[in-house]
């Protein structure tokens, strides 16, 4: 990749200047000139009116892959400044991969007053930080963290990106590998070196589910992907544990962010299902037969304490809101009881919540396909089983 100025092109306006994150761009003679803190991230091309700017990709096969090494993973910061579990899950699967290629873990922390999550990211095996702290990332926003990141990335060149796949990730990692030219996995399930090549070989489902695709980025660097939400596993927190902090000094203008936010509205309905932190979640799905019958899971749910989940039947037919969904365009869930009432067990579904620690299935259809992966199956009318369940657990509490 590289990047230059046109100067005949260039009328000395500065709309590059305030766009530019890492300060790289002076005026000399009236003319734009790139300094030393130049990392090709591209920000200033799209601000530049006259297109005196130009920003040249590599072909395939002309990027020098043995110039990458390192394995990242891009944070994500949640409301009031806690590092999403996401993040914690990718770190420690990270730890795998980069053990087998002999090299270290880095995270990239993005956000304002985010010092204390340097420690949190150590902890869950992070070997390295990258520290971007700026009062204009505060809350995400596609283009000052697309600039940021491609910075970072075209300066110190990971061999390996990984990102969660949330509404943050699959937006952030999409607008990225497209601005630096690189290839991109979305909704992986699961990652492994291949051991000749020392290629990511990312796995994700595909044709809706019903064959799983293997991908390879031979080509381009880094090898990015996105995985979902509870599908890898976290390493045992280590207390004390250290890495190191690099702090990323940026300079952002938010006038030169195209995006403003106004204000902050809480979904109360999405805090109280919290699908990808509960432990235990009761699903309906059509043989609820009526939005209506929704209150016996519910009242299921909150007899054990759980969450109420849904299958995608009962969300496109407006029964229950879509935070509620679990499945391949839902939640990916790893509870440790998950009850399925009335599901059948499409291959969408399955690919969310197959990898719960216990599951228990309700259908009076004996061949449903979810009884292939329950732990415990029970053939019986729900409108007869929940409420014995319900009674059950409120006797043995002494309701």
């Amino acid at each position: 990749m590289a990047i230059y100025i046109d100067a005949p092109k260039c009328i000395g306006c500065k709309a590059c200047i305030p766009a530019c994150p890492y300060g790289a761009i002076d005026m000399v003679d009236d003319k734009a000139v790139f300094n030393e803190n130049c990392t090709s991230c591209g920000a200033c091309a799209d601000a530049c009116p006259t297109g005196a700017i130009v920003l040249e990709m590599e072909g395939k096969g002309e990027v020098d892959t043995s110039e990458y090494s390192g394995l990242w993973v891009v944070g994500e910061i949640i409301h009031e400044n806690r590092m999403a579990m996401v993040t914690a899950e990718l770190i420690g699967e990270g730890r795998k991969l980069a053990d087998e290629l002999g090299t270290d873990v880095s995270v990239v922390l993005m956000g304002h007053e985010i010092g204390h999550l340097a420690e949190r990211a150590a902890g869950y095996g992070a070997d390295r930080v990258y520290l971007v702290d700026h009062p204009t990332l505060l809350r995400y926003r596609t283009q000052p963290f697309t600039n940021v990141l491609t910075g970072l990335i075209n300066k110190h060149k990971p061999e390996i990106v990984l990102i969660g796949a949330t509404s943050m990730g699959r937006d952030l990692a999409s607008r990225v590998a497209a601005r630096i030219k690189a290839g991109l996995t979305a909704d992986c399930t699961e990652l492994t070196i291949n051991p000749e090549t020392k290629l990511l070989e990312q796995t994700r489902p595909a044709f809706g589910g019903n064959v799983m695709a293997t991908i390879l980025c031979e080509f381009t660097r880094p090898q990015m992907a996105t995985v979902r939400p509870k599908v890898m596993k976290p390493l045992e927190y280590e207390e004390g544990r250290e890495a190191e902090v690099i702090e990323v000094p940026v300079s952002i203008e938010e006038k030169s962010i195209a995006t403003k936010i106004l204000d902050v509205i809480a979904d109360d309905t999405a805090n109280k299902v919290n699908l990808t932190e509960a432990d235990i979640i009761v699903s309906g799905g059509r043989g609820l037969g009526d939005p209506k019958h929704f209150a016996l899971i519910e009242e299921l749910a909150q007899a054990i304490g759980g969450a109420v989940g849904a299958s995608r039947a009962t969300v496109d037919a407006g029964w229950i809101p879509a935070t509620h969904q679990v499945g391949q365009t839902g939640k990916t869930v790893h509870p440790k009881l998950y009850i399925a009432c009335g599901i059948s067990g499409a291959v969408q579904h399955l690919a969310g919540m197959s990898s719960s620690d216990c599951i228990v299935a309700i259908n009076k259809d004996p061949d449903a396909p979810i009884f292939g992966v329950a732990h415990y199956g029970i053939v019986g009318d729900l409108f007869e089983v929940i409420p014995a369940m319900i009674a059950a657990i409120k006797q043995r509490r002494g309701e």
